[in-house]
């Protein structure tokens, strides 16, 4: 896989924006995230009902109504400087898959979240989350001018945790109490993160997996 296949970065240069966290469209092979807005409602409902997606979150999606204010309030938090959302879409049929999303953002320390991610059932265990995370990172770092990337998951999520930490991801502890899941159980959140100086073995396991 050659470079311009793997990443096509839209309406950017060669060189770092620092901090400027705008709407853009990142590509890669099989992925294209799109800023999130209400066009893709429909598309999202039709594959977001799934309980079991929203199993370790504080939200949980039901019906249509329910993915419009989810859509709504990732938009306001995006007009309070808060966050960055995506549709996840399927390049090849253009279909969304779910959402992820920048969060958390602090523009004076340099850092971000990567996070309030889903991928509906039909493309788990693909390719699709690993590139979502790659074309996140390599944004964060290479044009943003990120120190620090970081997540959090539900202490009891055992697929994430071990994703994250085969990716590069280090454990950095465990806030306690920490939220209230959309099924009323107490959710103790495991945070781990990843610097700059860490990225650029992390990009090429990354790379390695796309391969």
């Amino acid at each position: 896989m050659n470079d311009r296949m793997l990443l096509d970065v839209r309406s950017l240069g060669s060189t770092p924006d620092i901090m400027n966290i705008r709407p853009i469209t990142l590509e890669g092979k099989h992925v294209r995230l799109e800023p999130l807005s209400m066009d893709h409602l429909d598309g999202l409902y039709a594959v977001g009902t799934d309980e079991d997606l929203w199993l370790y979150t504080l939200t949980l999606i039901r019906n249509r109504g329910d993915m419009e204010r989810y859509i709504e309030s990732a938009l306001q938090a995006q007009k309070e400087g808060s966050a960055l959302p995506f549709a996840i879409m399927e390049k090849s049929s253009g279909r969304a898959m779910g959402s992820t999303r920048y969060g958390n953002i602090d523009r004076e320390n340099k850092r971000v979240e990567i996070g309030w991610t889903w991928v509906a059932r039909p493309w788990q265990r693909t390719a699709v989350n690993t590139e979502c995370k790659y074309l996140l990172l390599e944004h964060a770092f290479e044009r943003l001018g990120c120190m620090r990337v970081e997540f959090k998951t539900d202490s009891t999520n055992a697929p994430s945790r071990k994703a994250l930490v085969r990716i590069g991801a280090k454990e950095e502890g465990t806030f306690r109490k920490h939220m209230v899941t959309s099924s009323g159980r107490i959710r103790h959140s495991v945070y781990y993160s990843i610097i700059d100086t860490e990225w650029p073995d992390v990009k090429k396991v990354l790379r390695e997996k796309l391969s």
